[in-house]
């Protein structure tokens, strides 16, 4: 990780995932399963958490908005995408409510919980693998 990478998640009140993350916490989980089917699992885990409120679903852009209102305020985005049959992307974006400049590392805690509860719900294909399933089959 860079200096200014450094930087940024010191001085940072949100946290991103995506397939190119320096970091292989917050890279793209992807999954084994179905869009639908992986919406309604990552909306439902959601649903069933005390503090959590899903106040938004959009089947058809893949997007689930929650809100977090545990120890700190959270407003969170699950975005679902099925690159191929049986291989479900899921990314988080997280941004923390606060005065401050950081939210010490509360959305990147989150992040790494949500993916661990997911990974147990839904099988578990693995980590940023989009440049790999982007290839032809053929």
């Amino acid at each position: 990780m860079g200096f200014m990478q450094s930087v940024k998640k010191v001085f940072s009140t949100g946290t991103e995932t995506r397939d190119d993350h320096h970091d292989e916490r917050f890279k793209t989980h992807y999954y084994k399963s179905m869009k639908d089917k992986a919406m309604k699992d990552v909306e439902e885990m959601f649903r069933r958490k005390n503090n959590y409120t899903v106040a938004s679903v959009s089947e058809e852009h893949g997007e689930i908005i929650i809100h977090v209102k545990d120890k700190k305020k959270v407003f969170l985005v699950a975005t679902v995408i099925m690159v191929r049959p049986m291989r479900t992307a899921v990314d988080f974006s997280a941004s923390t409510e606060t005065i401050l400049f950081t939210d010490f590392g509360h959305s990147r805690r989150l992040i790494v919980e949500l993916y661990k509860e997911l990974d147990k719900r839904l099988p578990f294909a693995g980590i940023g693998l989009g440049d790999n399933l982007s290839k032809k089959i053929f």
